[in-house]
């Protein structure tokens, strides 16, 4: 846990999680604004929004959100960080459960909250900042990143967990995600949505929905092997990544947060593909 690593990576997940979060909040933002006008009778407090006996004024609910889009740009940059991180972690925390109480949660947002949460408790701007940098102990930043790692497994075991609880040893014969799949493309065909052009056929063929589910539990329920490093974990985040490639193909359910890749990042060594592009710059210039 206490291994040591250069403070390039932890400095690399900072501003990876954080370009991603700034981006997945700006891209939310018209939605936040307009929820946050919504008739209070649509609001359900959950999560840290039940300190709230009502909702926000809209002007204070939009001001929160532009706030947390200056700290996340602040973050990523390492300007600040010691004040500013655990400003923008709870910003982040805030903004995204306060949209979650006007209708359904979206599960998909947990896990890059509860990375800037961690990153926002190490010293993850100690490299590659326009604060003022800092050579610390290498020792110093292997417990975060391994946090972080850990994080990312444990969202996946979670899940494995939930499907043996929900469905036990029923999910592995592949019928209950045969039907899963098949329900959520009629909701989405008489709602008018885009249904999945692969499902259709596939549904046709139950045997493949075994190997399906079998695949899932091993990538989910097997995740702590990533916490080993070196090929293991790039090859389980490979398969990982296949997985919600599948998920997408089939249900036309998008899980951007690992699809792009950045949920990954701890596992891997995302300061030398910084370092890479850094030098064909140089080159290029």
């Amino acid at each position: 846990m206490f291994a040591p690593a250069p403070a390039e990576r932890l400095a690399a997940l900072r501003i990876a999680i954080g370009a991603y979060a700034l981006v997945y909040v700006m891209v939310r933002g018209p939605e936040l604004i307009s929820i946050a006008q919504l008739h209070r009778g649509s609001f359900d407090a959950i999560g840290v929004t039940r300190i709230l006996s009502s909702p926000l004024a809209p002007w204070l609910a939009i001001a929160i959100g532009v706030a947390t889009v200056v700290l996340l740009v602040l973050f990523t940059l390492g300007i600040a960080y010691r004040y500013v991180a655990p400003a923008c972690a709870l910003a982040l925390l805030w903004t995204l459960t306060y949209r979650n109480a006007w209708g359904q949660p979206f599960h998909t947002e947990n896990l890059v909250v509860l990375h800037v949460i961690a990153l926002a408790c190490a010293p993850a701007a100690d490299a590659w900042t326009l604060g003022t940098p800092r050579a610390g102990d290498p020792t110093e930043y292997g417990w975060a990143i391994k946090l972080l790692a850990a994080l990312t497994a444990a969202t996946y075991v979670i899940a494995g967990v939930a499907k043996l609880r929900l469905a036990g040893a029923a999910w592995l014969d592949g019928e209950q995600l045969r039907n899963q799949i098949a329900v959520d493309n009629a909701r989405k065909v008489l709602f008018g949505a885009m249904p999945s052009r692969l499902a259709v056929p596939l549904l046709g063929h139950p045997g493949w929905f075994t190997g399906f589910s079998i695949a899932t539990l091993v990538v989910e329920l097997g995740a702590p092997i990533a916490l080993f490093g070196g090929r293991i974990a790039r090859i389980w985040a490979l398969t990982a990544w296949l997985f919600h490639l599948g998920v997408l193909a089939l249900m036309n359910i998008v899980f951007p947060y690992p699809l792009v890749g950045v949920a990954f990042l701890p596992l891997l060594e995302p300061e030398k593909i910084i370092r890479r592009g850094m030098r064909r710059r140089a080159r290029s210039v």
